[in-house]
């Protein structure tokens, strides 16, 4: 298998007639240098060791004649069912021997289920993943050096199938943005008291003679505010319903990616690291090594009906027989997903997190907790939530107020998702009852532009587009923002001008590349050639002919002269010949230049200040970044004055002795005195 660690924990199941070995993922690949394509012989891939698996190798050959029987346990899907393709080539092992076995789960269970299951090797699912290598070496090593030809600064440029469409649909939300024009428009809110009560309610303005109405300007807004003015406001129509709410289903890597994101502030590729160590094994006391989570690479609903047992068992037990459905939860996989794998849920759902907390390094906990928290209440009731509407007349404008109250929790008891509108209403109101106005107010709105993606809406994007498949998503945003191509702007994700300008070259020439609905076709005929249905030489040569046929019209049109990647101009003032700087991108990341270059060569380090003042010699205190990238705060003077943080400074004074203020956050959160000799500190206030 690929990974020490998931030898390890096998290694514990199978007993000592077993050697398990790791092959450290990969052991072969297309050559770096050359296309390793014969396009003319059926796109035959020239495979190559690769650099440094040489001893791994030679032992593996080793260990291998010295057993008596060799099996292939890698990862179960394309990527992993390519690899023991690769080492039984190397290992001189029979194609069509059962010697192919996969795990779900690393449980005794999984381990027991996979080995009582070998199989061939699946030529299918090898030559997807095989399509699909050879599909992205093709553009990118043919398509590559058109962009280095034609982008200024463009030699470090390359071009990737999948990841060009996901630039291309970050750079369109970003013209989205920019060509948006606000509409203003107005709302009225009343704030109405029931007969007999005191506390207020709100209600909003809805209709006018029972028609829709629509408020453009403060003027009409104003007018009605006046209109209304000594009018009775009256209770109409009372409206009450029971509302259902079911839980989410299970979690696929997508959702996973997105909820971890959203909920913990975990990058996909963090998440999916976190996630393999949970599916690889960890240590817990009194059992060992034991994975605690299923396969993370999956698309499917499906849940196995242990689990759900298992799942039903701790319900009953924990929260009481009324927070179990009438039949247990199944959830519809959506069309054209794979079904090979179940979702991703605990594989023991009676082993609570709290339990794990000692075995868990602290980021390990979250991700489990948040899997295990998301399968249980999936297998749990619904919520259910008393609902009123009322209908307010006013003279000839009609006002509505909504609000609700739990009946019973159901599954939010233990994970609550989505944001309920809640509102105060009159407990005992009836048709006819007039109202106290404590205060009719028209606000101000204008209509938002689509918001930016984030990683996290970025990946839903993919998913709902067919684009990549779970194994592609966290490294396709990793990929475009290491090239340059997008840039994370606190949660957000940014078109570079790089991203920008080499997108619009592609489209130009090499539409269907960038086109989401072809990109989604060929993901389409890669899922058929893993179910036997498609040849995956035909899917290149189809692909192939029209892509060479616009890459020779591209490079016979495109004009001789390099396009500029625009430049971000700062106010920072070049000392040597008085230019504004510009910001470029290097090896290490961004920088300030001269716009003047080659006359002038100066450059300097982008510094980010802060509200601070040195504590020690009055000078500025500035962001800056460790050499493994964490942030900390030093004087602008280091390492001359030797002050540094790794708390913010805040635009605040210390009232004890008038120095910068530091925050610490986190569980023992405080702010603080930056001067070590004050001993002023507080507690954060609570939010």
């Amino acid at each position: 298998m690929e990974s020490p660690a998931k030898a390890k924990t096998i290694e514990k199941y199978l007993g000592e007639d077993f050697t398990v070995v790791a092959s450290m993922g990969h052991v072969r690949d297309l050559p770096k240098t050359t296309l390793g394509i014969d396009v003319k012989n059926g796109f035959t891939p020239q495979y190559i060791l690769i650099s440094g698996k040489e001893n791994l190798v030679r032992g593996l050959k080793k260990q291998a004649a010295e057993a008596d029987y060799v099996y292939l346990a890698t990862d179960p899907d394309r990527e992993g069912e390519a690899i023991s393709w690769h080492l039984a080539k190397l290992l001189g092992l029979p194609m069509d021997a059962p010697n192919r076995v996969t795990f779900n789960e690393i449980t005794h269970f999984g381990v027991e289920q996979g080995m009582a299951a070998p199989r061939s090797i699946d030529t299918d699912l090898v030559n997807a993943q095989q399509g699909r290598r050879v599909l992205d070496r093709i553009v990118g090593y043919k398509l590559s050096p058109f962009l280095w030809k034609n982008i200024r600064g463009g030699s470090s440029l390359s071009a990737g199938r999948v990841q060009s469409v996901a630039v291309k649909l970050i750079v369109d939300r970003e013209r989205e943005i920019a060509a948006f024009k606000p509409e203003e428009y107005w709302s009225i809110d009343a704030k109405l008291c029931g007969k007999g009560e005191t506390s207020a309610f709100s209600a909003k303005l809805a209709t006018k003679k029972g028609e829709k109405i629509e408020i453009k300007t403060g003027d009409e807004a104003n007018a009605i505010v006046d209109e209304l003015k000594g009018v009775p406001f009256t209770v109409g129509a009372i409206k009450k319903s029971i509302r259902k709410k079911q839980p989410a289903p299970p979690f696929i890597t997508s959702t996973l990616q997105q909820e971890a994101s959203l909920r913990l502030g975990f990058q996909p590729r963090r998440t999916m690291r976190i996630a393999q160590e949970l599916y690889e094994g960890v240590d817990v006391p009194g059992m060992g090594a034991v994975g605690l989570i299923t396969y993370m690479r999956t698309d499917s609903l499906r849940i196995s009906a242990e689990a759900k047992q298992a799942a039903a068992a701790y319900i009953e037990q924990t929260f009481g027989k009324e927070y179990l459905p009438t039949t247990a939860k199944a959830y519809k996989t959506k069309a054209g997903a794979q079904d090979a794998h179940e979702a991703i849920r605990p594989t023991m759902p009676e082993i609570a997190p709290d339990k794990l907390k000692e075995s868990l390094s602290p980021e390990q906990f979250k991700l489990y907790k948040l899997v295990w928290e998301r399968f249980i209440a999936s297998q749990m009731a619904a919520a259910l939530y008393d609902t009123v509407s009322i209908d307010i007349n006013a003279g000839d404008y009609g006002f509505k107020a909504s609000g609700f109250s739990v009946r019973f929790d159901g599954f939010s008891v233990l994970y609550p998702y989505g944001d309920e509108e809640k509102s105060s209403i009159p407990k005992h109101a009836n048709s006819g009852d007039v109202l106290k106005v404590r205060e009719i107010k028209p606000n101000q709105h204008f209509t938002a532009p689509p918001s930016r993606y984030t990683e996290a809406s970025l990946i839903k994007a993919l998913e709902e587009n067919g684009i990549g498949r779970p194994s592609t998503y966290a490294p396709i945003i990793t990929t475009i923002i290491s090239r340059n191509y997008v840039e994370r702007d606190g949660k957000v994700l940014k078109p570079t001008s790089l991203g920008t300008v080499t997108v619009d070259l592609i489209t130009e020439h090499f539409s269907n590349i960038v086109d989401v609905d072809f990109t989604a076709k060929m993901e389409k005929d890669l899922d058929k050639v893993e179910s036997g249905k498609t040849d995956w030489v035909n899917m290149m040569r189809k692909f192939y002919d029209d892509f060479q046929k616009a890459l020779e019209i591209a490079q016979k049109n495109q004009g001789t002269e390099k396009i500029k990647v625009p430049e971000e101009e700062t106010d920072v003032i070049c000392e040597k010949c008085g230019r504004k700087m510009v910001i470029k991108t290097g090896r290490f990341g961004k920088f300030l230049a001269c716009p003047g270059y080659p006359e002038c060569q100066n450059t300097k380090r982008i510094v980010k200040e802060t509200p601070g003042e040195c504590p020690l010699c009055g000078a500025r205190i500035l962001s800056k970044k460790s050499k493994t990238g964490k942030t900390y705060y030093g004087c602008e003077h280091n390492p001359t004055c030797g002050f540094m943080s790794w708390d913010e400074p805040i635009a605040e004074k210390c009232p004890t002795c008038g120095k910068s203020l530091l925050q610490k956050k986190g569980r023992n959160a405080k702010i603080y005195c930056s001067d070590p000799e004050c001993s002023y500190e507080r507690a954060v206030a609570a939010k």
